[in-house]
């Protein structure tokens, strides 16, 4: 089933389908705490309990979409492309709506409850419809190519599409900042931002809806013709998922490399702006270093993987990231080549935390298949991305929340942005830097003893052919 090469057609299809979600995420991480706090005026606190409860709703929703995805049936879109190609528009609605600061009460900083409940609803319905267009597409990796291999090569053109889209979404930042220079401006440019990205967004799925429909359904076909056993009740299908061991290891591995990653892109642009003290255009110049290093990076992680495995080219990439992670709680103001060059490092070690985890999750769904005899990879992705999203909500919890209790200041609608505190300060530097290595240290521990290797791999495969080919 689908082992032949993909042609780059498909390939390119298939990374289109990331564009959107990495352009909208990409956005909102860097730039949705700071848009709360400096443009609508809510405390860091309030901030940081509003994305952690949109996170928390997205991550209890990924496991239902999951299982709803495993038992669509079209025989026009087969089991995943229903959601994105009925999903894209109401996700680039909701993302836009995010970004608008509605005026419920004439001194509104008075009573900030209205536009933070607002906020909550926004949030929990651009969740719900990233969920839906964003979960189908991550489980048609091992629908597409059950070659070890191909898989890498797969992701690697998902995630240059991913960080292009990231990289994209900057410049667009640094072009459009540039354009509204005045600080009375700081709402019109966001608008436009967001704009912008939600129109590419939306046609991206698109892309890769019809670029990927002729294979999908090609396997689709050969699935439906195997012999199927008895469908497991979902709680079953939830203990027999948390006893595959190297699944355990695959959501433990992603849970941390995607925490360094998340706490990191959002208080970078709090550490440039008040500990590098440079101004808010120029913060798009930094993340587009990281940005852009892990795009050049994908492709060199992706060759050396091929050569050396997957562990090794995670323990090269985090080790590098873990150096520039411990070196920006040290920089100055004005050493900024300095940092622009951490930053490069820093990028070297995102790339990986792309590329492995995700190419590790297919491995694990054919040992499931192996052993129970159905394919359920919109379960594994589910319970994966939902472990991951707790872990994330907590990260924005505690960085609202250290932020406040550190004694940052907000910005009040029609004043200029405040000085900050020392403590405030102290508490951006150790949230950019500490904390992420702590994350990425216990995320090399796991992948230390990560059990999955090519030649496990490849006996796993073996054995599935042999029961196909008795089956068919």
């Amino acid at each position: 089933m689908n082992n032949e090469k993909l042609d780059l057609k498909t390939k390119l299809a298939y990374g289109a389908g990331d564009l959107g979600p990495a352009i909208t995420s990409n956005i909102a991480i860097f730039y949705l705490l700071l848009f709360f706090t400096n443009v609508a005026g809510i405390p860091p606190g309030l901030a940081g309990s509003i994305l952690m409860i949109g996170k928390i709703w997205d991550a209890v929703n990924d496991p239902i979409v999951g299982v709803l995805t495993d038992k669509t049936q079209s025989r026009r879109w087969g089991r995943r492309l229903p959601w994105m190609f009925y999903g894209a528009i109401p996700f680039g609605l909701f993302f836009f709506l995010q970004w608008i600061v509605p005026q419920f009460t004439p001194n509104q900083s008075s009573n900030i409850w209205p536009l933070f409940w607002y906020y909550v609803a926004i949030g929990i319905m651009s969740q719900a419809f990233f969920t839906i267009v964003n979960l189908p597409y991550t489980a048609m990796t091992p629908e597409l190519s059950q070659d070890y291999d191909e898989r890498t090569s797969l992701n690697s053109f998902r995630f240059t599409f991913s960080i292009g889209g990231s990289i994209l979404s900057l410049i667009f930042a640094q072009i459009i900042f540039a354009m509204f220079p005045d600080p009375q401006q700081k709402y019109l440019k966001y608008l436009v931002l967001a704009a912008i990205c939600t129109v590419i967004s939306v046609l991206s799925l698109y892309w890769c809806v019809y670029g990927t429909r002729k294979r999908i359904l090609a396997f689709e076909a050969k699935r439906i013709q195997l012999e199927q056993p008895a469908e497991i009740p979902f709680i079953e299908q939830i203990i027999i998922a948390f006893s595959n061991k190297p699944f355990l290891f695959v959501i433990a591995i992603y849970l941390f490399s995607w925490l360094g990653v998340q706490i990191t892109a959002t208080v970078i642009p709090y550490f440039v702006i008040y500990c590098m003290k440079l101004k808010d255009s120029q913060v798009p110049t930094v993340l587009i270093a990281v940005q852009g290093t892990a795009l050049l990076m994908l492709f060199v992680w992706s060759y050396l993987s091929k050569r050396f495995g997957k562990k090794i080219v995670y323990f090269l990439g985090m080790t590098l990231w873990i150096i520039a992670a411990a070196g920006l709680f040290f920089l100055q103001a004005n050493q900024i080549g300095l940092m622009y060059f951490m930053a490069v490092m820093a990028g070297c070690g995102v790339s990986t935390a792309y590329l492995i985890p995700w190419s590790m999750i297919p491995d694990v769904i054919e040992l499931d298949e192996l052993q129970t005899g159905q394919r359920r990879e919109g379960v594994f992705y589910g319970f994966m991305v939902l472990l991951q999203k707790f872990g994330l909500a907590f990260g924005l919890f505690i960085v609202g929340n250290a932020l406040q209790a550190s004694g940052f200041r907000e910005t009040i609608a029609g004043q200029s942005t405040p000085i900050q505190p020392d403590s405030a300060l102290s508490a951006i530097r150790i949230i950019v830097g500490p904390v992420p290595t702590i994350c990425l240290i216990l995320g090399l521990i796991l992948t230390f003893f990560y059990p999955i290797t090519r030649e496990m791999h490849a006996e796993i495969m073996f054995k599935l052919q042999e029961r196909r080919e008795k089956n068919f």
